[in-house]
């Protein structure tokens, strides 16, 4: 079977259209790396500029001097260490919770099939299409009394750690990568004795790898860059993350040592996605096909 594209192979074949063929896609791949890495060299730069570089006009898009002083004077300032430790705490603790819960929950929907299994997993998906800002009123009084237990969760890690497991998103992930696994596996393993729950983690667990590494991925990341949450939850300054505290005191710093310190806040999730890309991608694609 033919596959129909763009540019036909008799017209790539030519010189002329190879020569116009690349040159389009040479353009279009420095336009879409100066729009994506743009950003990111511009607050690089700019965090090691002097005060009186930074406020120039026009501005430099190569320092005149490198000033690595701002990099310290932010750690120092801004208590960049407490905070660090603060947003660790906070994301490990969110990715223990969804290892747990969301793949207990997505095991019990593609392996166990309860009862409105599939009911239950619409309503699930179905959250993903209401906006974040939506739930943020109705999450926040519930972690302000939370029902039944009358419990008062600001100011604690609980509050980011709770609303972190209900992701229907890594449960839908979860679920597909499950339904890959043979069915013939679960069932030599029922036929030797295990449980639901042995065979979880002695058969599942072990095979689902890829997928477990993107979702953690997913649980780190989301912890580490959200903002208005951490920022309604958290007001004491001694317990908020790495962007609430940067934007708290963005007022009593220059901008160069403030734009230095949003620098180093993206360092460990940029690290993060250039070390386990790979694994990104092929946990995301895992599970797309049955073999």
């Amino acid at each position: 079977m033919s596959t129909r594209t763009l540019i036909s192979p008799a017209t790539l074949g030519r010189p002329r259209g190879k020569v116009v063929y690349w040159t389009v896609l040479t353009l279009v791949m420095l336009l879409f790396t100066l729009v994506f890495i743009g950003p990111l060299y511009w607050m690089a730069v700019n965090g090691l500029k002097s005060t009186e570089e930074f406020t120039r006009i026009p501005p430099t898009l190569v320092p005149h001097g490198v000033h690595t002083d701002n990099l310290t004077n932010a750690w120092r300032v801004m208590d960049f260490a407490k905070l660090l430790l603060n947003t660790v705490w906070y994301a490990f603790g969110a990715l223990a919770f969804q290892l747990v819960l969301d793949v207990a929950a997505a095991y019990s929907l593609s392996k166990l099939r309860p009862v409105f299994g599939k009911a239950i997993l619409a309503m699930m998906l179905a959250t993903l299409m209401i906006p974040a800002a939506v739930l943020v009123v109705p999450q926040y009084l519930t972690v302000l009394d939370v029902p039944i237990f009358k419990r008062n969760l600001l100011n604690t890690p609980w509050a980011i750690w709770l609303p972190s497991v209900t992701n229907a998103f890594n449960i839908f992930l979860l679920k597909r990568f499950f339904d890959s696994i043979p069915r013939e596996l679960l069932d030599a393993a029922s036929i030797d004795g295990a449980s639901p729950l042995r065979t979880l983690r002695s058969v599942v667990l072990p095979l689902s790898r890829p997928i477990l590494g993107v979702v953690s991925i997913f649980a780190v990341v989301g912890v580490w860059k959200d903002f208005l949450w951490p920022m309604l939850t958290l007001p004491d300054p001694g317990k908020q993350t790495l962007n609430v505290g940067i934007y708290s005191l963005a007022q009593g710093v220059p901008e160069n040592w403030l734009t230095a310190a949003l620098a180093m806040a993206s360092i460990p999730t940029l690290l993060i996605f250039i070390v386990f890309q790979r694994n990104i991608m092929s946990g995301l694609t895992a599970g797309g096909l049955k073999g």
